[in-house]
């Protein structure tokens, strides 16, 4: 029997998609979805500069992995990843990494979206926006409630 393999990090350092993809490599398994959010130089009608990452790190920690948890339970998975950056990042930067094995597309795709999507609304991690104009403020995912509409 096959040990599952889930892992959710928080890193205040660059993050390595590749050597990412290593941590859940299997030859068992034929489908990987990644997704990677990156920092755009807008949001809600602000030309962005750059942002801030803050989290709480034991909580965030714990609410991550019963995410992973929840995606292994609700479909086939047989690996499933996130990262995810504090600190300071530049337009472009990754902020976030999640990684889905399973033996199928569908429940990786599935999986994939069902832990960002809760990634985003349950896990402490705090963006704050610096704009050109100076200005700076600490934002809210307006649309994470239903990421759908």
């Amino acid at each position: 029997m096959q040990e599952l393999t889930t892992f959710f990090d928080i890193q205040d350092s660059d993050l390595d998609p590749a050597a990412l993809i290593n941590r859940l490599r299997n030859p068992r398994f034929g489908a990987l979805v990644t997704f990677e959010g990156w920092v755009r130089n807008h949001n809600e009608g602000a030309d962005v500069d750059r942002l801030e990452y803050e989290a709480y790190g034991p909580l965030a920690e714990r609410e991550a992995q019963t995410i992973l948890r929840d995606a292994v339970d609700q479909f086939d998975v047989s690996a499933a990843g996130c990262v995810h950056r504090v600190g300071s990042l530049a337009i472009g930067g990754l902020a976030v990494w999640i990684g889905v094995v399973a033996e199928h597309r569908s429940d990786a795709f599935g999986a994939c979206q069902m832990i960002i999507d809760q990634v985003k609304l349950r896990v402490p991690v705090w963006k704050k926006e610096y704009y050109t104009d100076g200005r700076a403020e600490w934002v809210a995912c307006h649309h994470c409630a239903h990421p759908h509409d």
